[in-house]
């Protein structure tokens, strides 16, 4: 064989080695862009799910929110609202409450005689003048006389709310007073604390509506502070007490009392 003819097949030999070497490599290219679609066929669906997921979940998050605990009763079951009607006479009738001067700056005594059992109290002149000066006129005046404890609350806080001639939680007298007195710092009444009530976040809202708390009570303060305690029940907490056990006229934790509690007179000296 010539060299001429050598040379030509040399040269078919060579183009077909890269004839088989540019098939093999197309083949790997091949394969690796199935492989690539395969992946990107599992992944892709995958990263969808989790996006709907996620937009999902977020859209019942702000729909539907988690339901919270019924509320307890709080300060607001001793708060006390504006009058519905002003009484004629007497004190009640002036839109100036009496002078804290008339507490004298001492301890009074008072009984309250109820249609459940007698009251005596000890009134503290010297640490809350302002609201035994009022209870004291009122008293005086025979406000309290034939008034019913409207509201009694078993779960919470554990009071009984009285003072209003109305019955209802919305009567009291012309005027109302404040500042609050003599709130403790811990917002802890004792059992036997009298306090008053009055409007929330309101301290200049007191007028004759009151409450005696029979058990200790965790009652927290508001924007306005805490509540006046101007006395305490030294006879008679086991009425009290037994008013409470038989519950209020509905079974639930805060209404009138199922047991009447009419004030009959309230007597101070």
């Amino acid at each position: 064989m010539g060299s001429k003819k050598r040379a030509q097949a040399n040269a078919a030999r060579q183009a077909e080695r890269e004839a088989l070497l540019q098939s093999k490599r197309s083949e790997a290219r091949r394969k690796d862009l199935n492989r690539a679609g395969i992946v990107i066929g599992i992944v892709v669906p995958i990263i969808t799910v989790l996006i709907i997921f996620l937009v999902l979940q977020q859209r019942g998050d702000d729909a539907a929110p988690e339901p919270t605990a019924s509320a307890t009763p709080t300060a607001e079951a001793v708060a006390e609202p504006q009058p519905t009607v002003a009484p004629a006479d007497g004190w009640a009738a002036s839109d100036i409450a009496p002078d804290p001067s008339l507490a004298e700056d001492r301890t009074w005594t008072a009984t309250v005689t109820t249609t459940a059992g007698d009251l005596t109290l000890e009134l503290d002149g010297a640490a809350a003048p302002q609201a035994v000066s009022s209870f004291i006129s009122l008293a005086q005046d025979g406000y309290f006389d034939g008034t019913d404890c409207h509201r009694l609350t078993t779960g919470g806080i554990y009071v009984l709310q009285c003072g209003d001639p109305t019955g209802t939680g919305t009567g009291g007298p012309a005027y109302r007073f404040g500042p609050i007195e003599n709130a403790p710092e811990t917002d802890l009444y004792p059992a036997g604390t009298l306090a008053m009530a009055r409007v929330g976040g309101n301290g200049e809202s007191m007028g004759s509506q009151f409450f005696f708390v029979y058990d200790e009570s965790q009652i927290l303060s508001d924007a306005a502070g805490g509540y006046t305690v101007f006395g305490r029940v030294t006879e008679g907490l086991d009425t009290l007490v037994g008013i409470a056990d038989a519950g209020t006229d509905t079974g639930e934790v805060d209404g009138a009392p199922a047991t009447t509690v009419t004030i009959t007179e309230v007597t101070v000296s």
